[in-house]
């Protein structure tokens, strides 16, 4: 009878259990939001007036109704703009190229810079110096310069000369001054040079130039073309074969290839083209110094 008695007095003394279950905890009181002082109002002083509410800008002018005048609504745009629309180019111009082609004997460089010189303006194809005699229909100052080896060789001291070679025993070189002149006129400038030459101007001008691979649609057509000149007798064909053999290995280290299949220069020309549009479209360009 005790022992009932001190039980009931134990739970009439613990409220939190009720049916032996804990009763939920007693949320903490809410705290009260922190004071926040109201915002201050901006005034400006007046000599004459006193304080008064800060002056706001007048708001612009409402854009002018679509069905205005062509010159009106343009000058209505500009008006709302609170400027004038600039008439310069959004793009930059572009800006003068060298163009480096290459490739093994016979594959038809010079008849590809010839058709791409009528086909384009402001191209300027560099006259290279040479020592080698001068072959039948070929114009000095326009095919070549054909100068003397020691006229070569006085070039070479006076570093006159972008880069040379000496090619089947003779030489070759590119005159600096005259690629300096026409890209102050805005020119491109074309380059043709053999496969020495090349990896010789990818040294000196890296990445500043752009470098085309020519080449034949097979060794079979090569060799043909090589016979159908008929400027080299058998035993020199049979070095400029195993020569181009060689040339062709080293394809990879130019930017394009470009194929000149017998019978369709105009392709080959046209992929040219594509080339240095596609150069001279680019965000990011080659910068030329020579």
């Amino acid at each position: 009878m005790l022992l009932s008695r001190r039980f009931s007095c134990a739970l009439a003394r613990a409220p939190s259990l009720v049916r032996g279950r804990p009763l939920p905890p007693r949320a903490a009181p809410a705290t009260p939001p922190a004071f926040r002082p109201p915002p201050r109002r901006l005034m400006s002083s007046s000599s004459s007036a006193g304080w008064q509410h800060a002056s706001r800008p007048p708001p612009p002018p409402p854009p002018p109704h679509p069905s205005a005048d062509k010159d009106q609504l343009f000058r209505g745009l500009e008006a709302a703009l609170g400027t004038t629309f600039s008439s310069e180019p959004l793009a930059p111009p572009p800006q003068p190229m060298i163009l480096v082609i290459s490739g093994p004997s016979g594959v038809g460089k010079d008849a590809v810079i010839k058709r791409l010189q009528e086909e384009r303006e402001g191209m300027h194809f560099v006259v290279t110096a040479t020592s080698r005699a001068k072959r039948p229909g070929e114009v000095d100052g326009k095919d070549y310069y054909f100068i003397t080896k020691e006229e070569f060789l006085t070039m070479i001291e006076r570093d006159e000369l972008l880069e040379y070679a000496l090619v089947y025993g003779e030489y070759k070189g590119i005159p600096k001054q005259q690629i300096r002149d026409y890209m102050a006129k805005g020119c491109d400038i074309v380059l043709r040079v053999d496969i020495q030459g090349a990896a010789t101007l990818r040294e000196i001008l890296g990445e500043s130039a752009v470098f085309i691979f020519l080449v034949a649609e097979s060794e079979e057509a090569l060799v043909k073309r090589l016979i159908h000149r008929k400027t080299e007798t058998a035993d020199k064909l049979l070095v400029r074969i195993a020569t181009a053999r060689e040339e062709v290995r080293r394809m990879q280290n130019f930017d394009y290839v470009v194929v000149n299949a017998e019978g369709k220069l105009e392709e080959a020309v046209k992929q040219v083209e594509s080339i240095i549009d596609a150069e001279k479209a680019k965000i990011h360009k080659r910068r030329v110094n020579i």
